[in-house]
């Protein structure tokens, strides 16, 4: 007596074939999901190419990071309404008249704030270096910022600065109010570039 093996009926195929489909487009979804999340959370940028920005000044004068290429840029985040960005305001702009001869740029981007209230501090601080509303936070989205004060140090070649200092913190952003020696340090290493 010999047996014989037979398939499976047409329709359990192709049930089958479906389930495996669907199943592959789960898949997927959750693929596309875990990346998604892995990338909202992976924190401020620390490394690498400096993202691509236009940030146009309260006086009207555009900046645009490839057009800026063989210049040292300190790009720092703040906001009126943020305390700790009154403490480093003065440090930014001692540095921006040290520096600004060297061809040092420092920018200021106003993060969620008014107008009216960002030129006040402006004045208050006295600043004369560029500043200029991150309009839709597209600059903060970019650089991933976790709030203000937070500050990039963009070397010549438009890559963050790279290393670790001796305290263990990557060189090419600092999160919080930054003090005013870690500034002149990290201009002084982007200069030597």
């Amino acid at each position: 007596m010999s047996e014989t093996v037979t398939s499976a009926p047409p329709k359990r195929r192709g049930a089958l074939i479906i389930f495996g489909v669907v199943v592959a487009i789960l898949l997927a979804l959750l693929a596309v999901l875990a990346i998604a999340v892995q990338q909202r959370g992976a924190g401020p940028l620390a490394s690498g190419s400096a993202p691509e920005f236009t940030l146009t000044s309260f006086d009207g004068q555009k900046f645009t990071l490839s057009e800026l290429r063989g210049k040292p840029v300190v790009l720092n985040f703040w906001a009126s309404w943020c305390i700790p960005c009154r403490d480093e305001a003065p440090a930014l702009q001692r540095a921006w008249e040290k520096y600004k001869d060297q061809g040092v740029l420092i920018l200021g981007v106003d993060y969620v704030d008014t107008d009216a209230d960002a030129k006040k501090f402006i004045a208050e601080f006295q600043q004369t270096y560029p500043n200029g509303a991150d309009l839709g936070t597209k600059i903060s989205q970019a650089y991933k910022i976790s709030g203000v004060p937070e500050t990039y140090f963009i070397g010549k070649d438009g890559k963050l600065l790279p290393g670790i200092d001796e305290n263990g913190r990557v060189k090419g952003n600092w999160i919080g109010p930054l003090p005013e020696a870690v500034l002149i340090a990290r201009i002084e290493e982007m200069l030597r570039q």
